[in-house]
């Protein structure tokens, strides 16, 4: 009988969707011991914290770096209580540079691990794939075109659907969410996602806004950006500056995504959000140049952004690295915003990439197999 779960989430995607874990875990079993590493979400769900994902968020290859003594001790740490309070079950959550290193060393120690939400193996190779064999007992995917692959390789792997259909329909009406947010009714409505990361939103941020200032004034729009839930105001106002008059949005990305004729979205899980709204985008990364180039040299995809991933095809701009500039926002945005066909067409292929991400319930799903294993 599973009286005790641990669970590692290391990125606020991570802990939205462990929240949703949580909960349903917590539904069907009041008592359940539920700890290990989250966010916000997850503690607010039921679990106990060990670490907050703030302790894990770094971001590119030179910043993993400069804190592995960190990361080390986290592990240990993590170790350390594997011991001591004995998980009957560790579920882990996507963040492979981490999860997939302590997978191993948790599997020696006895614990039986889930994985949900599988690492990116079709975009980074799939050389990883045969090393998860023997560590992981079962695989959560979250599309269905990654079961061929674990099952090629010998593990017991599932299909439940994304869990980003469960919180989509959760929003509030467009005039609410305007005027919570001072957002002019009858204006068109530029949504800024630039990311979840203290480094991504310095190195976006900025280019975004300055493409959003041209485009404010052509298209007398209104323009807000997306607060991440692990970030403080501050980081945009001063990225902004005080005179700025894009509007923040904190506690409400998703009514944004809803409510917004165009978004320059940030590439991650919130391409695929924006999808399921159907709302046009223009995806936009830019990192350092070091794991720029080790990254390219790394990544099997001619396209980077999920949302083109499961479609199969480009269905949405990609600016990338030295391609993420005002001028070529400003163009791509232009585009679309001009040309009522092409939004039309690029909302019923975006609504098309929701419609291959399942049926809501991932959450649920998963939990009953944690509680019957």
């Amino acid at each position: 009988m599973v009286s005790r779960v641990m669970l590692i989430a290391g990125e606020p995607s991570g802990d939205l969707h462990g929240a949703g874990l949580v909960r349903e875990l917590k539904k069907r079993k009041p008592y359940l011991e539920v700890y290990g590493v989250g966010g916000d979400g997850m503690a607010g769900a039921g679990m106990e914290l060990i670490f907050h994902i703030r302790d894990l968020s770094f971001m590119g290859f030179a910043e993993v770096l400069k804190h592995l003594p960190t990361i080390r001790k986290v592990r240990q740490t993590l170790l350390d209580v594997v011991a001591s309070r004995k998980p009957d079950v560790l579920i882990l959550i996507d963040y492979p540079g981490f999860n997939l290193r302590f997978a191993r060393k948790a599997k020696a120690r006895g614990i039986r691990i889930l994985y949900y939400i599988s690492p990116q193996v079709w975009a980074w190779g799939k050389a990883r794939v045969p090393r998860m064999e023997g560590v992981v007992d079962k695989m959560f995917v979250v599309f269905p075109f990654e079961v061929d692959i674990y099952r090629e390789a010998g593990i017991e792997v599932e299909f439940v659907g994304h869990p980003l259909l469960e919180v989509v329909g959760k929003l509030e009406r467009a005039d609410g969410f305007r005027e919570r947010f001072g957002i002019s009714k009858g204006k068109k409505l530029l949504a800024l996602l630039p990311g979840s990361r203290v480094q991504e939103v310095e190195r976006i941020l900025p280019v975004m806004a300055e493409a959003a200032s041209v485009l404010k004034n052509e298209f007398q729009c209104e323009v807000a950006v997306g607060v991440a839930p692990n970030l403080e105001e501050d980081l945009y106002r001063r990225l902004l500056g005080s005179s700025s008059s894009i509007h923040l949005v904190s506690g409400a990305t998703y009514d944004l995504m809803r409510n917004s004729e165009l978004a320059f979205v940030t590439s991650g899980t919130a391409t695929l959000e924006t999808a399921c709204f159907g709302t046009p985008m223009i995806v936009v990364y830019r990192t350092s140049f070091p794991t720029y180039w080790i990254g390219r040299a790394l990544i099997t995809l001619k396209t980077i952004a999920l949302v083109n991933i499961v479609a199969g095809r480009q269905i949405v701009p990609e600016l990338i690295q030295g391609k993420m500039t005002p001028e070529n926002l400003i163009h791509e945005a232009r585009w679309i915003l001009r040309d009522a066909a092409v939004a039309q067409q690029m909302r019923t292929e975006l609504l098309a990439v929701r419609g291959k991400l399942g049926t809501p319930g991932a959450s649920a799903r998963v939990a009953e197999e944690v509680l019957h294993a």
